[in-house]
């Protein structure tokens, strides 16, 4: 049984946020950051990991993004800033281990 993930990221100037549901984070943080597909994550430039949520389940983390997608921008701004209050790009982290 693996981990699931529910994740938000953004450009640069944090003006859109994307939110995403993987089973592997580092690597879907590196297709939207090498833009390898034609998108909304590729068309503004979201590369910036912001936020995530681990899940056992998947289908808890599938429940947990079609949520997180229909909250408004402000909603989301307040889960960025209650694990990530200095907006950094946490996927920085998983290139230290």
């Amino acid at each position: 049984m693996g981990s699931y993930y529910v994740y938000i990221i953004s450009n640069e100037h944090h003006t859109v946020f994307y939110t995403g549901f993987t089973d592997d984070l580092f690597r879907r943080t590196s297709e939207h950051r090498d833009k390898i597909r034609k998108s909304f994550t590729a068309k503004y430039n979201c590369c910036k990991l912001l936020y995530y949520e681990e899940f056992d389940n998947a289908a808890d983390a599938l429940h947990r993004e079609r949520l997180v997608k229909r909250y408004k921008r402000d909603f989301k701004h307040n889960l960025i800033i209650s694990m990530n209050p200095e907006w950094e790009d946490l996927f920085e982290q998983f290139l230290v281990d």
